[in-house]
């Protein structure tokens, strides 16, 4: 008994486990320069649209492991429409609305011909990525447009000081920075205890105590320690804000709404899920609008981080957020998976990439580090499933 709950444990924090071991061999091959407190901040900036495009994605895989391949082209199509308004001397504020409502539009197309027309998810989004990919060039008219409206990118990760000030005025420490981190893992610790003495009201059950206690302990000492590295730089980057505000809305929804019961339910038997009279079109079509929304978003934070647009832009992202799901336990069959886990997975992939470029690798080398941690992942799913049946 004792075993099974060891192997089912260890199963549980696979990821979570193998992100600490890369982070150790990074830290002991980079000399620690990994966990300096810039390349902290850098990791946060330019990994912002995995985290926003892969919480999308994992609304699409829930349904039965579909994805969507259009959201690179989106983010490109979505961030060269902002910058050419906002080239026009228009309001930055006005530019963020539209650039929302059209991905969110994009989504609604994509998810009409998905849900309601029944075009497989792979051949509607690999139209879309080919089609908004030119769309894009169309705006761009081929070339790069500057973003120089500095409110836009102070407020969405662009620029010098595109950083919360510090309302505590610290001298070597960012002590607002510093408040956020102690309130935030204060917040998690309160959480955690209600959410166990309820679970125990109600007569559900618990992860054992001592387990939740060291749980909840890591959890808040990393917390602590990250937003202490932070601030020793220039505090809080806005990019973190919104990935946050983005996490924790949509670990809300699929965890606590009815919608995010329904994600699951269709994701796990589809058939059944329709006889028991959920509206399983409703869902596929909710999933690829909420993609295009967070694309949207996306590539808002894209053309903040680069302070332009360009046609390339977006190329690849697809594979990068489809990749943080899975590794992060999302299953390739669907039904399976959490906004926390995808974090887990976007995290590890973030910190493969920035410690193999301060190692210097090559990028092609990158790729293919990349593409096997994915088929590693992806085959621990595969053999996981197997031993359940």
């Amino acid at each position: 008994m004792e075993k099974t709950k060891i192997t089912a444990s260890l199963k549980k924090y696979t990821m979570v486990i193998a992100l600490i071991l890369v982070v150790a061999f990074f830290y002991w091959s980079t000399e620690g320069k990994i966990l300096y407190a810039q390349n902290l901040n850098n990791l946060i900036s330019q990994n912002a649209y995995v985290f926003v495009l892969a919480t999308g994605m994992l609304l699409c895989i829930l349904t039965g492991g579909n994805i969507d391949l259009s959201v690179g082209s989106v983010v490109c199509f979505v961030g060269g429409i902002g910058a050419v308004i906002m080239d026009k001397d228009m309001n930055c504020w006005l530019a963020v609305i539209v650039m929302l409502v059209v991905g969110l539009l994009v989504g609604m197309f994509q998810g009409f011909w998905i849900a309601y027309v029944k075009v497989p998810p792979f051949i509607a989004t690999l139209a879309g990525m080919y089609a908004f990919r030119g769309l894009s060039n169309v705006v761009l008219q081929g070339y790069t447009v500057s973003v120089s409206d500095i409110t836009f990118l102070n407020v969405f990760g662009g620029g010098a000081d595109c950083y919360v000030p510090d309302f505590l005025g610290g001298e070597n420490l960012n002590m607002t920075c510093l408040a956020a981190g102690i309130l935030i893992a204060a917040v998690y610790i309160l959480m955690t205890v209600r959410g166990r003495i309820r679970k125990k009201t109600k007569g559900y059950a618990t992860e054992p105590f001592a387990g939740e206690m060291i749980k909840t302990v890591l959890v808040s000492v990393i917390i602590l320690w990250l937003f202490y590295k932070l601030a020793n730089y220039k505090g809080i980057p806005s990019a973190l804000i919104w990935i946050a505000v983005v996490l924790l809305a949509y670990a809300y929804i699929t965890s606590k709404t009815t919608m995010g019961r329904y994600l699951y339910a269709v994701g796990g038997n589809e058939k059944a899920t329709r006889l028991s009279g959920v509206n399983t079109k409703k869902v596929y079509f909710f999933a690829y609008a909420n993609m295009g929304l967070l694309s949207g978003l996306a590539g808002i934070l894209t053309i903040a981080r680069a302070t332009s647009a360009q046609p390339t832009y977006g190329q690849g992202y697809e594979m990068d957020a489809i990749a943080a799901c899975f590794i992060g336990g999302a299953s390739a069959y669907g039904g399976v998976g959490s906004v926390m886990g995808m974090v887990v997975g976007a995290t590890l992939m973030g910190v493969i990439n920035q410690g193999m470029s301060i190692m210097g690798m090559e990028a092609n080398y990158q790729k293919v580090v990349k593409g096997l941690v994915l088929l590693i992942a992806i085959i621990f799913d595969v053999m996981s499933k197997k031993e359940k049946k």
